[in-house]
C-alpha cells in the first residue's frame, strides 16, 4: 500500500502538477498587479474603479442587486487570461518553435552526405 503511494507521489504528472500550483501561486500577485493597473485606468476613464454598480437596482427597498459585478469578474478574467498568455504562452510557444527549428536544422543531412547519395544513384544507374 505505502509502494503505491510512494509510486503514485513520484509519477511526473503529480510533480509537475505540484510545480504548477506553486508557481501559480507565485505569479497570481503579478497578475493581480496587472489587473489593478488596467482596473484603475478603466476607472478613471469611467469614473468608478469597477463595473459593480452598472445596471444596479433595488427591489421593494432591499440592498442593491448589482449585475455589474458580472462585468467586472468577466473583465478581470479577460485580463488574467491576458497576462497569462503574453507573458507564458506567448513566449514559451516562441521558444519552442525555435528550438524545434533548431533540431530540424541539425538533422539536415550534411553536404557529403547528399554528394554520397547522388554518386551511389549514379552507380547504380550506370549498372
Amino acid at each position: 500500500m505505502l509502494k503505491g503511494f510512494k509510486d503514485f507521489i513520484a509519477q511526473g504528472n503529480v510533480l509537475e502538477l505540484a510545480v504548477a500550483v506553486i508557481i501559480g501561486g507565485a505569479f497570481a500577485p503579478i497578475v493581480q498587479a496587472i489587473t489593478d493597473v488596467i482596473m484603475g485606468i478603466i476607472g478613471a476613464v469611467v469614473k468608478q474603479p469597477n463595473f459593480n454598480s452598472v445596471l444596479q437596482f433595488s427591489i421593494n427597498g432591499s440592498d442593491p442587486i448589482q449585475p455589474g459585478t458580472i462585468i467586472t469578474a468577466v473583465v478581470n478574467f479577460l485580463l488574467v487570461a491576458a497576462a497569462v498568455y503574453f507573458c507564458v504562452v506567448a513566449p514559451m510557444n516562441k521558444l519552442t518553435a525555435r528550438l524545434k527549428k533548431e533540431e530540424e536544422e541539425a538533422a539536415e543531412p550534411t553536404d557529403v552526405e547528399v554528394l554520397t547519395e547522388i554518386r551511389d544513384l549514379i552507380k547504380q544507374q550506370q549498372s
